[in-house]
């Protein structure tokens, strides 16, 4: 995946104007600080050149994760999404995705930062018409309510960032400023996957729906030693090598998220959760289904079904 000319344009033209040097220094600064402080409720992120160092080496992950998140949960709802609400937007990553897949006619971009905000309002002047009419607003989940009703609320990336108390209140207010659809993407490690566990169980408390990735909405049947979570490969910029100390011409990144709906829809009979192997004549999937986790092998024998799994990767429906 590519990230949309014009988004690619808007990063290109803001490091124009920063000393590379500077850019690769806060780069590392930042992924230190992801590192060590996130889910302390700490403000990891502040200057204008850590602003653009952050849209350099995170934007583009951001993006293909939201991006790829948002098509599953589009595979299986049919509702008329029109307005949208990120939540802790950082620089817009998530906003530029969902007007990628959306008809959004209203865009309404919270975060805390003021670095990040002025960057990412700067840079959507060059995007779509939704784009360019953002209106962005400095919030604090952790202290303000969102006082506009959306269609769609995204959050990326930002519960990690809070601490175990402000967590719980931030997926109360995300879900009731939320009309259809609630879009959380966090990172695809243990502890993210942990934190969207939680957000789903309270959720289904509260009269949501799961739609993706889970194929049930009963109890998730991972075991404690295991995760859920997918992966997205985008491409890279030089710029965005050299500030990660890297030569691949493409990242992979692993994220896992949660789509709750207001509306009940049919889920998935079952979702890959690995990577296929695939093997002469035969493929293994490791499918989450109504009843459990599985693990099937599909052969020659299978025709039709052979077929369709030779096309599947990890986080398609089967």
């Amino acid at each position: 995946m590519e990230l949309p000319l014009k988004l690619k344009l808007a990063v290109e033209n803001q490091t124009a104007l920063s000393k590379h040097d500077k850019l690769v220094q806060d780069a590392q600064g930042i992924s230190e600080k992801y590192r060590t402080s996130s889910g302390q409720g700490k403000r990891l992120l502040t200057t204008s050149n850590e602003a653009v160092a952050y849209s350099v080496v995170r934007m583009p992950a951001t993006f293909c994760a939201v991006y790829s998140a948002l098509r599953y949960t589009l595979n299986i709802i049919d509702c008329d999404i029109k307005t949208l609400a990120d939540v802790g937007a950082g620089t817009g990553a998530a906003t530029w995705a969902c007007d990628s897949l959306l008809d959004l006619n209203n865009i309404v971009c919270l975060e805390r930062e003021p670095a990040m905000l002025h960057l990412g309002q700067m840079m959507m002047c060059g995007g779509s018409e939704a784009l360019s009419k953002t209106k962005w607003l400095q919030y604090d989940i952790t202290k303000d309510d969102i006082k506009d009703k959306m269609d769609m609320v995204v959050a990326s990336y930002m519960l990690n960032e809070l601490n175990d108390t402000e967590r719980i209140k931030a997926i109360d207010k995300l879900w009731n400023a939320s009309d259809k659809l609630l879009l959380i993407v966090e990172p695809g490690t243990p502890v993210g996957f942990s934190h969207l566990k939680k957000a789903r169980e309270y959720l289904l408390s509260k009269g949501g729906h799961v739609v993706a990735p889970c194929s049930h909405e009963g109890v998730c049947k991972l075991l404690d030693d295991d995760w859920c979570h997918f992966t997205c490969r985008i491409q890279r910029s030089k710029l965005h090598k050299k500030l990660k100390g890297g030569d691949a011409p493409y990242e992979d990144e692993k994220f896992t998220y949660l789509a709750v709906t207001h509306e009940k829809y049919d889920n998935v009979q079952s979702r890959v959760l690995r990577h296929p192997i695939v093997e002469k004549g035969r493929i293994s999937l490791v499918l989450c289904t109504e009843e459990n986790i599985e693990k099937i092998t599909i052969s020659k024998k299978d025709g039709d079904l052979y077929k369709k799994a030779r096309k599947v990767q990890c986080g398609d429906e089967i």
